[in-house]
């Protein structure tokens, strides 16, 4: 059985603004990391893994320096989750 917790948190200022930065950088890497997966689907018809995702972030990190600014694990766990949703979505699962 699972149970689930509902929990209201209320950060100060310093504390919207690093969340709002690891949002936005999580946004835009799934964004990134979707589009380069379609892109290398097209051409190849092979994805991008998620250890391929993965290998990505440093080169990332150097272009777009504010992807740095983050917890390093923010970006991991969106190649994980973007790795479970396309492992989801062929095997025709809705949620997991």
């Amino acid at each position: 059985m699972k149970h689930a917790f509902k929990v209201r948190i209320y950060p100060n200022d310093e504390q919207q603004v690093a969340l709002s930065k690891a949002f936005g950088c999580a946004r835009w890497f799934w964004n990134n990391s979707l589009a380069m997966t379609n892109q290398l689907y097209k051409e190849t018809g092979k994805g991008l893994s998620q250890q391929g995702r993965n290998d990505r972030i440093p080169a990332l990190k150097k272009e777009f320096g504010w992807l740095a600014e983050p917890y390093s694990q923010v970006l991991q766990s969106v190649s994980l989750n973007l790795s479970r949703a396309f492992i989801n979505f062929f095997e025709r699962r809705d949620k997991e």
